[in-house]
């Protein structure tokens, strides 16, 4: 079928929104009309150096199910759903409950297909790179799976379930399923996105002190509003219990290791380079590194957790989202990155 999708044409090149066929879904595979999807820091980072192209990113759709493979059960035509990361459902991980980080997560979320190498995406009878995180949901229409398709409440709106597929379940599950501090504890949170401030707002639930650190001055002061205390810098930062990081930034982590008390620990969640510690430092203090996939979560169980803590007036992600129309990305793009939309979602009419 015919869809509308943000293309990247080439490595680091910007999203131009274009005419694509979509295959029909295989037996495993159903099709979702995309009504929301969330722009995620991941996107741009991946855009900006990815080697197989032209190609559609896209993580965090949200819409209805308009059809469903004949192996698919669970999930019927009419269905709302959040779209999320895929995995096998077979490897020790997946079996244990730790899905996101399936032995087969690259073949599967990364690989610019689907696991055996195919993509549903063609241009002119041209194959076009996609299945990203199973999805490619800048599009108007995605093929997806039952494992990375959670359904939600039909009264749940796209632009808030959207961005449960992945900033607000890594911010969320990085605090409540990793670090699960004790009421009282203290908890900084290095970055003020959309990943940080579901940290942010999922330490203040746990009953933590928290702590915001972000060089632009509205979103700290939005933390502070979500029940954060604010810092210019991570150095005026000391004895901390725990760390959430989200810069991936080596100069930054260095210094969060610093901000910690002995028997503290560092979660980092954010995509960087290498990073040096001084390790008599680590080990003299107890100091304890998270390496943080998606919060730690299984989407299916996780996903609706979520759900009932944003209806309870926990996380109020709505906060964070600044909507633009689909054919709009580009300043979606300019957005986040110049700190003026936290959250962009894009949504489709």
């Amino acid at each position: 079928m015919r869809i509308r999708a943000a293309v990247t044409e080439t490595r680091g090149a910007p999203f131009v929104v274009q005419d694509l066929d979509l295959e029909d879904p295989r037996a495993d595979e159903l099709r979702v009309r995309i009504s929301a999807a969330g722009l995620c820091h991941t996107d741009l980072t991946m855009q900006a150096v990815w080697p197989r192209t032209p190609m559609v990113f896209g993580h965090e759709g949200a819409g209805i199910v308009e059809a469903v493979g004949a192996e698919v059960t669970g999930l019927a035509p009419g269905d709302h759903v959040s779209l999320t990361f895929h995995s096998c459902g077979r490897c020790a991980q997946c079996a244990a409950g730790q899905p996101a980080y399936c032995r087969a997560a690259r073949s599967l979320n990364t690989s610019g297909g689907r696991g055996d190498g195919t993509t549903p995406l063609s241009r002119n009878g041209t194959p076009v790179h996609g299945a990203f995180f199973g999805q490619s949901s800048f599009a108007t229409y995605a093929l997806a799976h039952q494992r990375n398709t959670v359904r939600v409440p039909a009264d749940l709106p796209f632009e808030v379930a959207a961005p449960l597929g992945c900033s607000v379940q890594t911010g969320v599950g990085t605090v409540l399923n990793r670090l699960r501090p004790e009421p009282g504890e203290s908890l900084l949170v290095i970055g003020c996105g959309g990943v940080g401030l579901s940290a942010v707002m999922a330490g203040v639930a746990a009953g933590c002190t928290v702590v915001a650190v972000d060089p632009v001055a509205a979103r700290r002061a939005l933390a502070a509003e979500l029940g954060a205390k604010e810092a210019d810098s991570v150095g005026d930062v000391t004895g901390m219990h725990h760390i959430v990081d989200t810069t991936g930034r080596p100069d930054v982590l260095k210094q969060a290791v610093g901000a910690l008390r002995p028997l503290g620990n560092l979660a980092v969640v954010g995509i960087g380079r290498d990073v040096t510690f001084d390790i008599m430092s680590l080990m003299n203090a107890g100091i304890r590194l998270h390496g943080v996939l998606e919060g730690d979560s299984d989407p299916q169980t996780f996903i609706p957790q979520l759900i009932d803590l944003h209806r309870q007036g926990v996380l109020p992600i709505e906060r964070l989202i600044t909507t633009f129309p689909f054919e709009r990305i580009t300043d979606a793009v300019a957005g986040m990155r110049d700190g003026t939309a936290i959250k962009p979602v894009l949504t489709f009419d």
